[in-house]
């Protein structure tokens, strides 16, 4: 089967995630499960964004995490590891999207701004739906950002981090509501500079 396009990650070289990985490949779990594991630190990670407390900003910040090495690992389990499936393109984006639309909407309910969260949400989807029609028109998939999910989720982890203190201290969301800001606004930009990239690409071509 043909092997699906991949995000470049310098994570993908580092000697941890490859011993990780290929310890998953030795293992019963599937590239498939992992990436539904996925979903599931998304959801406890939506959970406690939507409690807004402290302690449940900190474990949110641990959880995006926790769903990026899923991300990673997913796909390293099975191109590098050999098992890759009929159906890996699916459970490689779909996973993705859910797990995008649970944090930010979550972001936005926990900045007290729930429309933000759910625009934060549409524009990240849209991200990917650019990047797969280039993929779709025959041109290589485009990851670039400036607000690609490697830099939202990094957004939303610093976010988290910093409106853990700021909660603490002054009870006010200032960092959660610059972070849906900033995750929405440059998801737009991220939209906007990948299609005029397969537009350029398209007229190239021509």
């Amino acid at each position: 089967m043909e092997t699906p396009a991949r995000r470049p990650l310098a994570t993908r070289d580092s000697r941890w995630a490859q011993r990780l990985a290929a310890a998953l490949a030795r293992s019963a779990v599937t590239p498939n499960q992992i990436s539904l594991i996925s979903i599931v630190f998304a959801g406890a990670g939506a959970y406690a964004l939507a409690q807004a407390s402290p302690l449940a900003l900190l474990l949110a910040a641990v959880c995006v995490q926790l769903r990026l090495l899923c991300n990673l690992l997913d796909g390293m389990v099975a191109i590098e590891g050999g098992k890759q499936s009929a159906v890996g393109a699916l459970y490689n984006e779909f996973p993705d999207r859910i797990a995008d639309s649970l944090l930010l909407v979550a972001l936005g309910c926990a900045a007290l701004m729930p429309w933000l969260g759910w625009l934060a949400a549409l524009l990240a989807a849209f991200t990917a739906y650019v990047r797969a029609t280039g993929g779709a028109l025959g041109l290589a998939q485009d990851f670039r950002g400036p607000m690609a999910k490697p830099q939202r989720m990094a957004v939303l982890t610093v976010a988290c981090v910093i409106g853990a203190a700021e909660l603490y201290w002054s009870g006010t969301r200032y960092a959660l509501v610059i972070a849906a800001l900033v995750i929405a606004a440059g998801s737009a930009v991220t939209c906007a500079t990948r299609t005029l990239a397969i537009a350029r690409a398209l007229r190239e071509r021509a």
